[in-house]
């Protein structure tokens, strides 16, 4: 079956499977970091009353084998040692089903975290990675030439996270359609990267060709995947550039870098070779002869085709219904999913403060009051916002969805109550604790309005940031 085989492809399936890996490697360390406080035995959403309860929302090992924070350990020092041999290739210059037995094991395993995650996990790049997991991995190794048809179902997976996340912001907010959404856009995102601030302060005619430009990447560039080379290389490296300004100027965890991996499915070996020639080629690995292999794995790669494009169907018809669903998941395995994200736009940006008291004071004389800080999200108005990205501060970005509902959520007054409590692993997720491990007498919470300093203000007093409009929204509350 020569057409299977996609014979100049190679670097392409060494970018995605290795790149994916490599993101795997991230989301298993962020898990290990940090699944425990926020969901483990004595995390915010414990993870063993969600299993005594309705359980899971998917299968997980979890359900099977019951939850404890050794067996999290477990799981994750597991999927970081599988990711690793993928991302140094050793599965690779093995049979063609070894990378798929190594994939499907990843896809399992962060499967199984994601589905006791609840709302720390609810992200659309969660499902993205688990999709991206088990479709490279039928790419098979280096004994065969890539399988033409998974080529074109990643292109199809980059299809459906561009043209879903153009769609949503068409219809969902009337600043995309106006070419204004890009006004608001870096100072109000979940967490600003370093460039963010100067990115907002550009003319407002260039945030215009942003939105513009964004339409075009998003609405029309995607058809182009799927077009002959090499037209389909220059439509990826367009995706490819839009994504990389996206990394500069904001913090998105992987979802920027697993679409940069992605879109290399597109780009074939000559393209490659005539922007860096020096790339090895199919020559310099292949392990013997390659075709497109034995004929019980063509008759699986041919399967899963099948199961992948039958899978897909809701999520096609999902990008032209009106009521279009964004990062939505058909079924239980998180497979053929829809994406999307930013369908409406902030126009301000609130800020969730905690504060903390040692001494109960008197109205006449009020203890001095002390904010807990976090990495990625904003507070302090002189610090400079920081790089993370490809890193998932989870609790960070459940912070910025705070005042867009209610800061009545369970897993917030839990972190509250492991506040005053001084929990040596919640304190641990942030960057400044004020009491450094001692409990303190008394919580409250504020808002402010954050928005960028202007130059002038940054030339006079240092500052990133100005807040004002102070309000306090919750306490003050006490350890009685």
């Amino acid at each position: 079956m020569d057409w299977l085989a996609a014979s100049d492809y190679w670097m392409a399936r060494e970018i995605l499977q290795r790149g994916v890996a490599a993101l795997f490697v991230v989301a298993f360390a962020s898990t290990l970091n940090q699944f425990r406080p926020l969901l483990g035995e004595r995390g915010l959403l414990p993870a063993p009353r969600l299993l005594a309860g309705p359980g899971a929302r998917g299968p997980s090992v979890f359900s099977w084998w019951g939850y404890s924070d050794l067996k999290l350990v477990v799981v994750c020092w597991a999927g970081l040692a599988i990711s690793a041999t993928l991302v140094a290739g050793l599965p690779q210059s093995g049979p063609a089903w070894l990378p798929l037995l190594g994939f499907l094991l990843l896809w399992g395993l962060y499967q199984s975290i994601v589905n006791i995650g609840q709302v720390f996990y609810g992200f659309g790049w969660e499902m993205l990675l688990l999709e991206a997991g088990f479709t490279v991995g039928l790419l098979g190794s280096h004994q065969i030439d890539p399988p033409r048809t998974i080529l074109l179902l990643i292109a199809w997976l980059v299809f459906r996270l561009e043209f879903g996340a153009g769609m949503i912001k068409w219809r969902g907010d009337p600043a995309w359609r106006d070419l204004t959404a890009m006004y608001y856009h870096h100072e109000t995102q979940p967490m600003p990267g370093p460039l963010s601030r100067r990115a907002h302060l550009a003319p407002r005619w260039w945030h215009r060709c942003e939105a513009a430009g964004n339409h075009v990447a998003q609405l029309a560039v995607p058809f182009l995947l799927f077009a002959p080379q090499p037209v389909a290389s220059l439509a990826a490296a367009v995706i490819i550039a839009t994504q990389l300004w996206l990394v500069a100027s904001g913090n998105f965890a992987w979802l920027n870098w697993i679409t940069i991996v992605l879109a290399c499915c597109a780009v074939n070996d000559t393209a490659f070779r005539a922007v860096v020639p020096f790339l090895p080629g199919k020559d310099a690995l292949q392990r013997g002869p390659a075709d497109a292999g034995d004929p019980w794995w063509i008759v699986l790669v041919l399967a899963a085709t099948v199961l992948l494009v039958i899978a897909g169907i809701p999520a096609l018809r999902n990008l032209f219904s009106r009521r279009q669903l964004m990062n939505a998941s058909f079924n239980r395995w998180q497979l053929g999913n829809a994406y999307g994200a930013f369908g409406s736009i902030t126009r301000e940006r609130v800020e969730v403060v905690i504060e903390g008291a040692a001494g109960r004071g008197t109205p006449a004389n009020e203890p001095a009051w002390h904010e807990y800080e976090f990495h990625g999200k904003p507070g302090d108005v002189r610090r400079r916002p920081r790089q993370f990205a490809p890193y998932h501060l989870r609790l960070d970005w459940m912070m910025w969805f705070l005042p867009l509902g209610s800061v009545h959520q369970r897993w917030f007054h839990a972190l509250l109550g492991h506040l005053l409590a001084a929990d040596p692993a919640v304190l641990a997720l942030l960057r400044v604790d004020p009491f450094e491990g001692r409990q303190p007498d008394r919580i409250r919470v504020l808002t402010y309005r954050y928005r960028f300093a202007t130059a002038a203000e940054h030339r006079a007093d240092g500052l990133y940031w100005i807040r004002s409009d102070r309000r306090l929204v919750i306490g003050p509350i006490d350890d009685a």
